[in-house]
């Protein structure tokens, strides 16, 4: 295939939202892979912006993205300045999942990252519905010396 063919066509279901998988493969810069949908200005500028974050691709997949990007572009006015994929997609985040998971190990480390039961245990102690122990106990001492 050649890197200048596109494959993109524009698509658009008035009045009705679409489900990503109702899509069809022709509406994706990465068809194959059906990533970075291109159905309106925003999407198509989203696109541009993830270009190097989508991994797993070929350069000729990179390559046929990139035209299908500027044939979107052309369609909803989006003005590209860059002229080639390789503009966009210079350093391809080959590791991004390990890259991830040593982010999370880090706030780990840190005590930045709480989990799920910690968030939900923090929140009813703020809205008061959880209590500490020594909340509790200052709680009795203060209904003690009311009722004396």
């Amino acid at each position: 295939m050649n890197a200048k063919q596109t494959t993109w066509e524009p698509y658009e279901e008035h009045g009705e939202l679409s489900m990503r998988s109702n899509l069809p493969d022709t509406v994706f810069a990465f068809p194959k892979q059906r990533k970075e949908p291109l159905t309106d200005a925003q999407h198509v500028r989203n696109a541009v912006a993830r270009f190097d974050q989508v991994i797993d691709v070929s350069d000729e997949d990179r390559a046929l993205a990139f035209a299908n990007i500027e044939k979107a572009a052309r369609h909803y006015k989006v003005d590209l300045s860059e002229t080639n994929w390789h503009e966009l997609g210079v350093h391809p985040q080959r590791n991004r999942e390990d890259s991830a998971a040593k982010a999370v190990d880090t706030k780990r480390e840190r005590g930045e990252l709480k989990s799920a039961a910690a968030k939900a245990v923090e929140t009813k102690r703020e809205h008061g519905v959880l209590k500490t122990e020594a909340e509790k106990a200052a709680e009795t001492r203060t209904h003690k010396r009311k009722a004396s």
